[in-house]
């Protein structure tokens, strides 16, 4: 039925309405004769509405007659119907049909490249590794291998566990499947000791294998042997083992800045202009003349890829800078307000970095007040396991 309703709209259909008291002779009459009544719905028990294809609305309409039903023509729909429409639009038929061969020629093109799957790797690291094989914008469908592509970003990218590549219209999509990064683990049969990660004070030591090197208050710098990887006895001497336990320790972490007491700020005006610029492949049609009328401004720029599906990419970009107006305010803040704006923007920063490492057990904040600004410090004291296991070697 599908293939048939595209068949009478290529060739052309007229929807009818069919009227009469034999209605349902009339339409056994039409079937038993192979004619198409499409998408036919019944109004009244004596009304039907169905589409007939052209050629044969003559036949039907004799076996109406005999029948006795009235048939009415209530819409002329496909492409002869069309182009009887246009016949006097020349220039109109003739646009269409450049228009038609053009979107025919791109349609045989890459015009745009989509990574999905990715958190840690960007974007433009695999495009730019997959334009080395040959796929890049603009060039023609046919000319790419695929297969080659997918190996190239396998061998060339060891963080990539799995890739795949589709190709819809004119977009191609990269999907990739990142390796999860596994921390260097000592294997159980392999001689270890545990060392210190980081610079730190010891607070609490616990060895379930080897021998202890520090005490609680200790302070040691990174890469401190923690738990030695042997134990000694009396009659057994030194023996070495795959030293284990848990060592915590405080770690500090700080970050400085200077706040100057008078700033400039910026302050928007509410008035906003906007400029147009079309991309058509690598050439650029800015639809203004002119620089900006604002002496200080902000640009937002919105681009958007012209397409005709949501896989049908062409090579033409709409691009839409918007200038934000603002002016400069001098502001000038008090030692306190000085003080809360460091010490907020600080705390922000240590608090991103020491995400997840462990418990923060402290906080200092320094400051060092001059003519012109003060100096801000602020210091996280955290609680964390700063040991690791590194192999012995002999």
């Amino acid at each position: 039925m599908y293939l048939q309703d595209i068949k009478s709209s290529i060739i052309g259909y007229v929807t009818i309405r069919a009227e009469g008291y034999y209605i349902e002779k009339f339409i056994n009459t039409c079937k038993n004769q192979n004619i198409y009544l499409g998408n036919m719905k019944r109004e009244k028990s004596t009304i039907i509405i169905a589409n007939v294809p052209v050629k044969q609305f003559k036949i039907m309409g004799k076996i109406a007659k005999k029948n006795k039903c009235k048939v009415k023509i209530l819409e002329k729909k496909g492409v002869p119907f069309f182009l009887n429409k246009y016949k006097k639009r020349k220039i109109f038929a003739i646009s269409l049909m450049v228009i038609l061969g053009i979107i025919l020629v791109l349609s045989r093109f890459v015009w745009n490249i989509e990574v999905t799957g990715n958190s840690s790797i960007s974007s433009e690291e695999i495009i730019n590794l997959v334009k080395e094989e040959g796929l890049d914008i603009g060039v023609l469908k046919s000319k790419v291998d695929i297969q080659k592509v997918v190996e190239k970003i396998r061998l060339d990218r060891s963080d990539v566990a799995w890739c795949g590549i589709k190709v819809s219209g004119t977009n191609v999509v990269i999907k990739v499947v990142e390796t999860d990064k596994v921390p260097y683990v000592v294997d159980e049969d392999d001689y270890c000791n545990i060392v210190a990660t980081k610079d730190a004070m010891i607070v609490d030591v616990n060895a379930q294998n080897g021998s202890l090197q520090v005490k609680e208050g200790d302070v040691v710098k990174k890469g401190t042997v923690l738990i030695a990887g042997w134990l000694e006895g009396k009659y057994t001497g030194i023996r070495y083992v795959h030293a284990t336990g848990d060592v915590k320790a405080k770690v500090w972490y700080s970050k400085k800045e200077k706040i100057n007491f008078k700033q400039k700020q910026k302050k928007e005006t509410g008035k906003t202009e906007k400029k147009y610029t079309v991309n058509v492949d690598k050439f650029a049609i800015n639809f203004y003349k002119r620089l900006s009328k604002f002496e200080n401004y902000d640009t937002i720029s919105t681009e958007k890829k012209l397409k005709i599906s949501s896989n049908f990419y062409l090579p033409i970009n709409f691009v839409i800078k918007e200038n934000k107006e603002f002016v400069q305010e001098e502001i000038t803040y008090s030692v306190d307000e000085a003080k809360k704006i460091g010490e907020e923007r600080l705390s922000k920063l240590l608090d991103e970095e020491v995400k997840g490492k462990g418990d923060i057990i402290n906080k200092y904040i320094n400051t060092n007040e001059v003519e012109d600004y003060i100096e801000v410090e602020v210091i996280y004291e955290v609680l964390e396991n700063i040991g690791t296991e590194e192999k012995i070697s002999f």
